[in-house]
């Protein structure tokens, strides 16, 4: 059985959810490399329809003109966890979707419902897949893209503690005003009509905020592992 073993390991699909500097990016992609599964960040598509619709003069304030041209864009994610890619026509669009400009439309664009459609399409079709199992990580993958996804975590933590470390990935920028910068796209994100920000009913909840990045890798890891000696 041990040659095998790594093969035949039971393929699970993991939805993360969480606002903004909970810790799911680097949580997600050390799991992923931990346990051999694919990647895939669903914000990074809302991020790149985003980047097409700004360098094309989309009026970003016009759901209408968003809803009309969000078949557009061909938009492709890689989920390789080591190096994950994603290109908007073919160009590679992995820097300049994480700009400030691109940051800060994000939420007009990925409350529009016919955009929400098609990126959700997008992910079903890369995480049904996946042939050793994906963690998809995003802010409504347990409730709205994958409702029957074997294990739903969600990731939280007090504002503080989520302002601190968003501030230390952007190279001190000011807490209190990126504090106020994630209160407001958690507004955003949680009021918005089609697919809010929200923690499946099924969900695991884990508090981060006392929590060091390891010590919250080992315990989704954990999960993770229970999840598929239970398959």
């Amino acid at each position: 059985m041990e040659n095998g073993a790594a093969r035949t390991v039971p393929a699970v699909i993991v939805a993360i959810d969480g606002p903004s500097g909970t810790g799911k990016s680097s949580t997600s992609k050390a799991v992923t490399a931990k346990l051999g599964l694919s990647y895939l960040d669903t914000g990074a598509q809302y991020r790149a329809i985003t980047w097409w619709m700004v360098s094309n003069g989309i009026d970003i304030t016009d759901p209408t003109a968003i809803a009309a041209v969000a078949g557009k864009p061909e938009i492709i994610s890689g989920t390789d966890p080591s190096a994950p890619t994603i290109t908007v026509d073919g160009t590679d669009v992995a820097a300049p979707i994480r700009t400030q400009e691109v940051t800060s439309k994000v939420s007009a664009v990925s409350a529009v419902p016919e955009v929400r459609t098609r990126i959700t399409e997008l992910q079903r079709s890369l995480a049904t897949s996946a042939e050793n199992g994906i963690v998809v990580e995003g802010r409504d993958i347990g409730t709205t893209v994958l409702p029957d996804a074997d294990l739903k975590i969600f990731l939280t933590a007090s504002p503080e503690a989520r302002a601190a470390r968003r501030s230390g990935e952007l190279k001190g920028a000011d807490v209190n005003s990126t504090r106020e910068a994630l209160l407001k796209r958690d507004a955003a994100d949680s009021s918005r009509k089609t697919s809010p920000l929200a923690k499946a009913d099924d969900a695991v909840e884990v508090d981060t905020s006392d929590l060091t990045l390891q010590q919250v890798i080992e315990c989704v890891v954990t999960l993770v592992e229970e999840k598929r000696a239970a398959k």
